[in-house]
């Protein structure tokens, strides 16, 4: 288990919470609500697609992009500026020990049932794609 992968599991997980959350935000659009329950609502998936970006770009910055390329991928323009915002999630995530990695990776299997359970015949091939990444490594 490395950083890279943890990171990889972690947008993985945010990914399906953000598409649980997305599914949950169409079943109420004839429900009735408030205006503000309503934005909250989208307020929340706004909140959980910044963490998917922010974890994407921690798995790639462990997976050995540069910071210009992350920088530049984000649409930012500064790549110092966002070197140092991620310093500590690197510093942190990187200073696991082993054990704290798998740790942090249990239930990893979950994530390849619920792809299982929502998959599409238009989803990329394959109905285990947590499970190929630790294969992978």
């Amino acid at each position: 288990m490395t950083p890279e992968i943890l990171a990889r599991i972690a947008t993985a997980r945010a990914a399906r919470d953000l598409s649980d959350l997305a599914r949950q935000f169409v079943a109420t659009t004839a429900q009735p609500a408030n205006p503000t329950e309503r934005i909250r609502r989208a307020r929340e998936l706004r909140e959980l697609v910044n963490q998917l970006v922010g974890l994407t770009a921690l798995a790639e910055a462990f997976g050995g992009a540069s910071w210009e390329e992350i920088t530049v991928a984000l649409g930012r323009q500064d790549s110092d500026t966002v070197e140092r915002e991620f310093a500590e999630d690197v510093a942190e995530w990187g200073g696991k020990s082993e054990e704290e990695l798998h740790r942090a990776a249990e239930g990893h299997d979950a994530l390849d049932e619920w792809y299982t359970r929502h998959r599409e015949d238009q989803d990329p091939e394959g109905s285990t794609p947590v499970a190929d990444l630790l294969n992978r490594h």
